[in-house]
């Protein structure tokens, strides 16, 4: 445990969690350095209850250290357990008891949690210490837990594009007087264009940083203490410092926003980046404020160097996406991860712990998130969640993999994305339908490119060379057709099965039962 000098009298521990690495958070408000402290700790606890990529590990520990060095920085006294630290339980509840136990505080202070587990472990801590927990707003957000729960009362259905307007009249973002700026709420339908067979051309490189001292002895323990974990350090250059994150900001900005809009759904292989902000780690690890974000982009377009399409779209996920699955999750929190509204229960692949398929589009997503921790959008939902979607995969194990294998995932955000709007477990309610499609809409937004790598085609749903994702996608047609039939989004899906011949789809039955068994 590494510590400054202890105050005479401890009236709050201030607790600060991997992913609230902001100085001027709301559980600093009132912080007197003469009788207050800051505690922190590195648990493994927090690596191994989903089996954690090293990249994500890496960047929350070495985010962590930094941050420290800022709290030191200040003149804040704090109480800080390394991972390799001897005496470390490797356990969040354990750390703490343990530092209360010693210290004898008077109240626990911290800002909200963005996990329903990491919130229920401290309560109890608390609880078995007698001590008050001091549980405040997280200012990162637009919109409170209440907030969102005020909006979504009486609501039939709730839908993220009403709750999105709402923000912007309410925060005044994008809005010329009383009406929303260039005449419409939504420039969706202008940013899902997709590249020209030449492929994208050349792309500004998103900001990346080289590990210094504190960001290199991170990453040689997570090598040595996590050895058996998915994923490669070898790439790490994400921002962990909150001047890093300003650049990365920056940078966005001004060299990629002005494009992001239009290609912002587009894939090509071997591209990770593209046209895409690389913001949501910094942003949800506190590094970033939202406002902040949502500013800079807003003022792009006033000065007239981003358009307005591409400056909406973006701020359409921070204001509204962010916003509402944030919501979504603590609404329905604890039971909203045993969601399973389509009854899918196969295993998850093996492969999507390396990446070894067959199916180019499929290869090149998992390589890249392997590499990097970091897929985009378009790639998260309509390429790897996509397939295990149509393949079936039980919706639990892809939410695990999904907050094991990315550097931005936090459960709050990740688990309504991935439960929800992905795999369609929730029956409806973060979304109005499944986001299902052949492989032929991989092919449409990829500039035909990445199945042209690809020995599947993905005009085939039958046959040596039937593309999986076709095959699969039929047969989801088939095993749901009733549900997909009754809502409105896809009953014109369903119906191009009426020119389906009853051979055909048993030959789609055996071949998809063939694609599940092949795992």
């Amino acid at each position: 445990m590494t510590t400054h000098s202890a105050p005479r009298r401890l009236r709050h521990l201030v607790l600060v969690l991997g992913d609230q690495l902001d100085l001027w958070a709301s559980a600093f408000d009132g912080f007197d350095p003469a009788q207050d402290a800051v505690w922190m700790a590195e648990v493994a606890e927090e690596s191994t209850h989903v089996w954690s990529a090293k990249p994500r590990i890496a960047l929350f520990l070495a985010a962590m250290r930094h941050f420290a060095e800022v709290l030191r920085a200040a003149g804040r006294t704090l109480y800080y357990t390394q991972l390799d630290d001897p005496t470390n339980t490797g356990n969040l509840g354990a750390e703490l008891l343990r530092t209360a136990q010693t210290l004898r505080p008077e109240r626990l202070v911290m800002t909200a949690p963005g996990d329903w587990r990491v919130l229920q472990a401290i309560k109890t801590t608390a609880a078995a210490q007698g001590l008050p927990l001091d549980l405040r707003d997280d200012r990162h957000f637009y919109a409170t837990v209440r907030d969102f729960a005020a909006h979504a009362r009486g609501r039939k259905q709730l839908r993220m594009e009403y709750f999105y307007r709402a923000m912007r009249q309410q925060h005044g973002v994008l809005m010329d007087g009383d009406q929303p700026a260039g005449g419409q709420w939504n420039f969706d339908a202008d940013n899902r264009e997709s590249f020209p067979k030449t492929g994208p051309g050349p792309v500004p490189r998103p900001a990346q940083f080289a590990p210094d001292a504190i960001t290199r002895e991170v990453i040689v323990l997570v090598q040595a203490r996590f050895a058996d974990h998915p994923g490669s350090l070898d790439a790490f250059a994400w921002p962990v410092t909150r001047e890093q994150a300003l650049r990365a900001l920056d940078r966005f900005v001004g060299e990629r926003l002005p494009q992001f809009g239009r290609w912002q759904d587009a894939l090509w292989p071997d591209q990770p980046w593209l046209w895409h902000a690389h913001l949501s780690a910094a942003l949800n690890l506190k590094l970033l404020n939202a406002r902040e974000v949502v500013q800079a982009a807003e003022a792009a377009w006033r000065a007239g160097t981003a358009p307005l399409s591409s400056a909406e779209g973006f701020i359409r996920q921070i204001l509204g996406w962010r916003e509402y699955v944030r919501g979504i999750y603590w609404m329905q929190m604890p039971g909203y991860a045993e969601h399973n509204a389509l009854g899918a229960q196969a295993p998850l692949p093996a492969w999507f712990w390396t990446g070894n398929t067959d199916m180019a589009c499929l290869r090149d997503a998992l390589g890249q998130t392997l590499r990097h921790g970091y897929a985009h959008h378009i790639q998260r939902l309509m390429v790897i969640g996509l397939y295990a979607l149509l393949h079936g995969v039980q919706p639990k194990q892809v939410h695990q993999w999904f907050l094991a294998v990315y550097v931005d995932a936090v459960e709050w955000v990740e688990l309504p994305n991935t439960l929800g709007m992905s795999q369609a477990a929730d029956d409806g309610l973060m979304a109005s339908k499944p986001y299902i499609a052949s492989g032929k809409y991989i092919q449409r937004m990829s500039g035909g490119s990445l199945c042209a790598a690809c020995r599947f085609d993905p005009t085939q749903r039958v046959g040596e060379r039937a593309c999986p994702y076709t095959t699969l996608y039929w047969d989801f047609l088939l095993r749901h057709e009733q549900r997909l039939a009754a809502n409105p989004r896809t009953v014109m899906q369903v119906r191009n099965l009426a020119r389906v011949s009853e051979d055909e789809r048993a030959r789609i039955q055996t071949q998809a039962q063939a694609i599940r068994a092949a795992v």
